[in-house]
């Protein structure tokens, strides 16, 4: 990528609560910064959130607002939240008023809304960001007065006026891109490549139900001539039998946990379709139903409808066993899902985004 010379360029970035408005803004922030190796950056985060510690390990200033999220049912709480949502929109005002930024850069969660409503209102250029297929609160807010609005899934318009939608796809990390041998791969998890492999994860903390149904599942993936790659997260205690596979609490080499895999299951988190999306992994989608707006079933449905994924409910985790040896044992229809899945990849997302950022300077 060439290197530009625009030293006094200043950018915005807000968006936290979860790694999967974090993450995004930090690979849309290291995509500029290569751009513009002088460029200054300043995230915006929420106190007490997990950014305030994320963004600072990753090389960025942080400022943190005091603002929470709507309760989102008659309670008193939410008069604590209004007076927290005002000192947090005019303490942004004066951050924006000082920092003179060219570019506000929100993705999502409730500390971006007072952040980006502050540069809209200070006619700042905005771009939100907008990974789910279900928008989110404050996202939906800030889309009238957004410049840009870049989508991780097509068919935003309900959302979202469609003239500002571009479908950019989610940022991912360019260590998951990297094509690797899948028998070198496999040799790193001690697996075998005479056997059929499926990776499962429910992210860094695990999922409860995944896993239930997977212990359930055990005996007859082994019956069948079939492996795990299990991250099980934190919270998992069982006792496994160790000839199932590779069973780890976390996971870091997820690049070889997905080259190795001839399938993948998983929650529907953005990102993680995202992941799943750009690698063309047949999947099985079974989604947390303890999301605001159960937005992850939304995403699962944006790819199950078209073909691309099987989903399969978090209250029916004990039929995951046969819908994985189903799905192995058909390699047809693990093409079929491999080729439904290619018009969502967007492998050069972040570097989308960050073109249309700098379309909009000019």
């Amino acid at each position: 990528m060439e290197k530009r010379t625009m030293s006094s360029h200043k950018f915005i970035l807000s968006g936290g609560g979860t790694g999967g408005h974090i993450f995004p803004a930090v690979a849309i922030a290291n995509e500029l910064k290569k751009r513009y190796p002088d460029a200054q950056f300043l995230f915006i985060g929420a106190l007490g959130r997990m950014e305030m510690e994320k963004i600072p390990a990753e090389g960025f200033e942080i400022i943190g607002l005091p603002v929470q999220g709507l309760k989102r049912k008659l309670t008193l709480e939410n008069i604590t939240v209004a007076w927290n949502f005002l000192k947090s929109y005019f303490k942004a005002k004066q951050i924006i008023k000082k920092f003179k930024p060219n570019a506000a850069i929100g993705t999502g969660g409730y500390v971006s809304l007072p952040v980006i409503y502050a540069a809209q209102k200070a006619h700042i250029p905005t771009i939100i960001w907008e990974g789910n297929g279900h928008a989110g609160l404050a996202n939906k807010i800030l889309a009238k007065r957004a410049h840009i609005i870049c989508t991780g899934l097509p068919n935003m318009e309900s959302y979202f006026p469609k003239e500002k939608i571009h479908f950019t796809g989610n940022p991912i990390r360019d260590s998951i891109l990297k094509a690797l041998d899948k028998e070198e791969a496999l040799k790193h998890f001690k697996l075998s490549p005479e056997k059929k492999t499926v990776f499962i994860t429910g992210g860094s903390l695990g999922a409860k139900n995944i896993n239930k149904g997977v212990m359930h599942a055990l005996p007859q993936l082994l019956e069948q001539n079939i492996q795990v790659i299990w991250q099980t997260g934190k919270s998992f205690t069982e006792q496994v039998d160790q000839q199932s596979g590779y069973i780890s609490q976390f996971i870091y080499e997820m690049n070889l946990a997905f080259n190795a895999a001839d399938i993948v299951v998983s929650r529907a988190g953005a990102i993680s379709i995202s992941e799943i999306c750009a690698l063309k992994k047949p999947s099985i989608l079974v989604p947390s139903p303890n999301v605001t707006d159960d937005h992850q079933t939304k995403n699962a449905e944006a790819l199950s409808s078209q073909g691309a994924a099987i989903l399969v409910k978090d209250h029916a985790f004990l039929t995951l066993g046969d819908a994985i040896i189903e799905l192995l044992t058909n390699p047809a229809e693990m093409g079929k899902l491999s080729r439904s899945i290619t018009p969502f990849a967007k492998p050069k997302s972040t570097a989308e985004i960050v073109d249309l950022i700098e379309k909009e300077l000019r």
